[in-house]
């Protein structure tokens, strides 16, 4: 084989090579694979916002006995979002919105437990209480984080399966859907597009 064959197939080969990690060969499973790590920690947020619920539920019954039904309520909406379960190798809308759906009831139910601790002032005082709190306000904000992160990544893998010339990749290796992204549920939405009352 002659000396200039070699080369047009070398440099043939590496075309080919710089062609196709150029255009998503690569880039569209890592992409997919950031979304799956995406969800991955923001359902492990979720669960350690469940596990400390349990705690908070019995610091506040030995303050507000009386409060049953809100203590109730905390329970049975913790019951529901961690029954939920959602996977990540095929996310679906509908999957996501019944995920969602747990979560917001017991983000509503936490919200209103909160509202009856205003009543009792040697709860809030409570140490154990007051580092409860705590613990959920900094997993409530690595939620936020987490949640915020998943958009991204989905948005990016979005862009990689249908933005040109990585979507033509998929077209012909991968054939992955555009996924369906993350939003809050339409109790969430009412509540985020209400102006908060303040009162002075």
């Amino acid at each position: 084989m002659s000396l200039i064959k070699k080369l047009g197939i070398l440099s043939l080969s590496i075309g080919v090579i710089t062609l196709l990690t150029g255009c998503g060969v690569q880039s569209i499973p890592k992409g997919k694979n950031a979304v799956e790590a995406s969800l991955a920690e923001m359902t492990n947020q979720y669960k350690r916002r469940a596990d400390l619920i349990p705690n908070l539920v019995n610091t506040v019954k030995g303050y507000a006995k009386h409060e049953k039904s809100t203590l109730q309520a905390v329970v049975e909406a913790r019951a529901k979002a961690t029954s939920a379960k959602i996977d990540a190798s095929n996310l679906s809308p509908g999957q996501i919105q019944q995920f969602q759906a747990a979560q917001g009831g017991l983000s509503q139910a936490l919200g209103k437990l909160m509202v009856v601790v205003e009543k009792y002032p040697d709860l809030k005082a409570d140490r154990n209480f007051r580092e409860l709190q705590a613990q959920l306000e900094g997993t409530e904000n690595r939620i936020t984080v987490a949640r915020n992160r998943h958009i991204e990544a989905i948005k990016n893998f979005n862009n990689l399966v249908t933005v040109p010339p990585q979507s033509w990749t998929n077209s012909i290796f991968y054939k992955y859907d555009k996924m369906a992204q993350w939003t809050v549920g339409e109790d969430e939405k009412k509540k985020n597009e209400t102006a908060p009352a303040v009162n002075f």
